[in-house]
């Protein structure tokens, strides 16, 4: 059986997000293989989710849960008087409630561009961004870290996780970074 993919996280198989471990899935109650372990937030927590039940949007319907967090989504604030993000409510909903998370030292973040969520890429050092530097150049400068140190010094196991982006419509790169 094809696996499916996810629209805003087309690498969520290389991610260490889901692991080959039998089981049945606590969704849709199938035999399945591989069991995501990354984030879900919701009161009960399902012991097995497999990744078809994260795509059809069952599992946040059935534990009334999160994969990731809407005020986590750039350009989405917690204020009730803010305004209303310009990003369409179902894509906004698509990220957090069938698209996998990924692992960072904080919550999780997810960075927009061209009016709608950014595809996460993966976790990024200084030798992956470098192709992208011009394009990132806003993002780390904004960073508050020296740009010395992400382009030249960061690595993957740091206590500096960098995550990257890419924009669905334009393919701009964007870069998240956050500490321990």
């Amino acid at each position: 059986m094809e696996l499916p993919k996810f629209k805003y996280s087309p690498n969520a198989y290389d991610l260490d997000i889901f692991k080959e471990v039998d089981g049945v899935c606590s969704i849709c109650n199938e035999q399945r293989s591989l069991k995501y372990v990354s984030s879900f937030y919701s009161i009960d927590k399902p012991d097995y989710i497999c990744p078809w039940c994260i795509v059809n949007g069952q599992t946040a319907e059935k534990y009334k849960g999160d994969f990731n967090d809407y005020c986590g989504i750039e350009g989405v604030s917690p204020d009730p008087n803010d305004p209303e993000p310009t990003i369409a409510k179902e894509l906004l909903l698509e990220i957090t409630n069938k698209t996998p998370s990924y692992f960072s030292w904080q919550q999780e973040v997810w960075l927009t561009h061209c009016n709608e969520p950014c595809a996460f890429i993966g976790y990024a050092d200084s030798q992956s961004i470098e192709p992208f530097l011009n394009e990132l150049k806003d993002d780390i400068e904004n960073s508050g870290i020296p740009t010395k140190y992400i382009t030249r010094r960061l690595t993957k196991d740091s206590d500096l996780g960098a995550y990257l982006f890419q924009c669905v419509k334009c393919e701009q790169h964007r870069l998240h970074i956050d500490f321990i």
